[in-house]
């Protein structure tokens, strides 16, 4: 919806921010009957979610119990508490699981968001009590973006580099069908619909196929949900300040349409900027590598650079910064582009696959390469810690990568040439050779491989023990005898992408209540003034234990904030 002809206008509920979390608390406070209006910064829709998988982890959820999978609330509880340590806060997290049923009840009867199981996704930390080895994350379904109509232009495209021919959207709920092309009849003509597709959108001059999946999924599917409502979503649209009246939130000062605008939100405003990913002073002063000089690249937004924090420590707000970790973490190789740019890609799905591993600059191995991306990324930086460069290689052998690809190199029939020429593939014929392409040293990669070649041909890994628990071997290649996640790297030419630390969102955020309203420094909420998404402190205190926790809370919160609004007496202007 364009912003043209503005004024100051009165509204129920402002939100800041268009996410899963702004979006569904949107979604929500419309579905009570409240008066709703949405601003966002960027010049696109969608945030990080737009960006992202998508997924959403809802522990003891419909699917699962229907799929028989064997979850409780008491369990998922106990797993947060032992992955969280000294940062749980029981209250708040017994709140989310509570309310993460509630919100996916409420958002399937209200919304067209929908998901599914994603089959054999597992906690990332199974060993932890109250682990679950599959069931607890939910895929957004694929969207037609067609429905969305001239709206469609309005939100954010995903990473070039997650797309493929230029703007090709693989869901993760079809991504196995592409490793299995060729392979499979049932693969091979889904792959085949979905490039006649993707060519029929190209011919009929549209700038990317319109059938999209994860994170652009769910916020395509939440948009049409608003329009559908009525409610209003203005793009290029940043909050300056937040309005206060005898200590409580009553609106916003925004810049829209070339000029200062007074939003009086009556019963209050939700902060869903983003968190501060892409705020170079907040990074130095929360990120420890970062304020040691060292390199990071971001996966989130430009636009995301603490604005929520910002606007709330105004107005009495406090951030959290005891958290086990500042920020969820991701290993991310920098893809050079025709314009001398690089482009960010991260690393989920190859390095947890037989004929893979990860070595520092000394050749030498570092951690278990099937660990959740989180754990690859703090492990990295510790092993260089003595280096002015946070940086490593993922390690493949020729088979391997034809096998599966290594980040944006594609499995085959895909080609390694383009890669090889621009320089984010490098080759050996000889693993000295690849050791000297990369900058490694020869006589620890040499030495590294022939040690690990000779336990993962029998699949085992006593260093690091790889491919010994749920998660690893759920990640691996079920097919792989005899480990599904360790394999020799033993067949020339060899091959390495390089990696260094990034960001997919932060963990420090506001300190909330149950209810998801801002606390100030004394510890009481803050009338009027809601936090979620990244701009709220992370529910499972700084620790990633599972894929979806971030949209899932998200989400949740964005519900929860809702509710609480409906129950808030409006204040009338003064």
């Amino acid at each position: 919806m364009a912003v043209a002809g503005l004024e100051d206008r009165e509204t129920d509920v402002l939100v800041v921010g268009s996410g899963a979390g702004g979006l569904t608390a949107a979604v929500a406070a419309s579905a009570l009957g409240l008066d709703v209006l949405v601003v966002e910064k960027a010049p696109v829709l969608g945030g990080t979610t737009a960006l992202s998988e998508g997924m959403i982890w809802i522990p003891n959820n419909a699917q699962e119990r229907a799929r028989g999978i064997a979850d409780s609330a008491e369990a998922a509880l106990d797993y947060i508490a032992r992955a969280a340590g000294n940062a749980f806060e029981r209250e708040r997290a017994a709140r989310y699981i509570e309310a993460a049923l509630e919100m996916l009840d409420f958002m399937t009867e209200h919304s067209e968001a929908r998901f599914i199981l994603a089959a054999g996704s597992c906690d990332y930390h199974p060993d932890l009590p109250g682990a679950s080895t599959g069931g607890r994350a939910l895929d957004p379904t694929p969207y037609d973006g067609r429905r969305l109509g001239a709206d469609f232009s309005r939100l954010r495209r995903p990473l070039a580099t997650t797309q493929i021919f230029g703007g090709m959207s693989i869901s993760g709920t079809e991504l196995g069908h592409y490793f299995k092309v060729f392979r499979s009849a049932a693969s091979t003509a889904l792959v085949a619909r979905r490039l006649a597709r993707y060519g029929w959108d190209r011919l009929c001059g549209r700038p990317r196929g319109t059938l999209i999946g994860n994170g652009n999924a769910l916020v395509g599917r939440l948009l049409a949900s608003l329009k559908a409502r009525d409610v209003p979503v203005w793009e290029s649209a940043p909050v300056r300040r937040l309005l206060i009246e005898r200590g409580r939130i009553t609106g916003a000062e925004i810049e829209a349409g070339g000029r200062s605008v007074a939003i009086r939100a009556r019963r209050g405003v939700i902060l869903a900027c983003g968190g501060f990913t892409a705020s170079d002073e907040m990074k130095r002063r929360h990120y420890p590598h970062v304020r040691d000089g060292k390199n990071h690249t971001r996966l989130a937004p430009e636009t995301n650079t603490g604005d929520g924090a910002h606007l709330a420590e105004a107005a009495g707000g406090r951030l959290n910064t005891s958290l086990a970790q500042p920020a969820a973490w991701a290993p991310v190789s920098l893809v050079p582009q025709k314009n001398g740019d690089t482009v960010p890609y991260p690393h989920f799905i190859d390095r947890n696959k037989p004929g893979f591993v990860i070595v520092d600059r000394h050749g030498r191995r570092f951690v278990n390469e099937s660990n959740s991306y989180h754990l690859i990324v703090q492990a990295m930086v510790e092993a260089c810690r003595p280096d002015e460069t946070v940086e490593a290689w993922i390690v493949a052998d020729r088979p391997a990568i034809r096998r599966y690809g290594i980040g944006v190199v594609p499995p085959w029939p895909g080609r390694t040439g383009p890669h090889l020429r621009n320089g984010y593939l490098k080759v050996g014929a000889t693993l000295e050779g690849l050791a000297r392409s990369c900058g490694i040293d020869p006589a620890g990669l040499a030495d590294t491989l022939a040690r690990f070649n000779a336990n993962a041909t029998e699949g085992k890994d006593p260093e690091y023990l790889r491919g010994r628990n749920a998660y690893n071997l759920a990640n691996g290649d079920p097919n792989h005898r005899p480990n599904p996640a360790l394999g020799p790297i033993a067949t020339p030419p060899f091959h390495a992408v390089r990696i260094v630390p990034g960001d997919l969102g932060t963990f420090y955020g506001l300190d909330t209540t149950p209810d998801a309203q801002v606390l100030n420094g004394a510890g009481e909420a803050i009338p009027g003034l809601y936090a979620v998404g990244n701009d709220m402190a992370s529910v499972m205190g700084g620790a990633y234990i599972g894929a979806g926790i971030t949209i899932g809370a998200a989400m949740t919160f964005g519900y929860v904030a809702a509710r609480h609004l409906t129950a808030q007496e409006p204040q009338e202007k003064t």
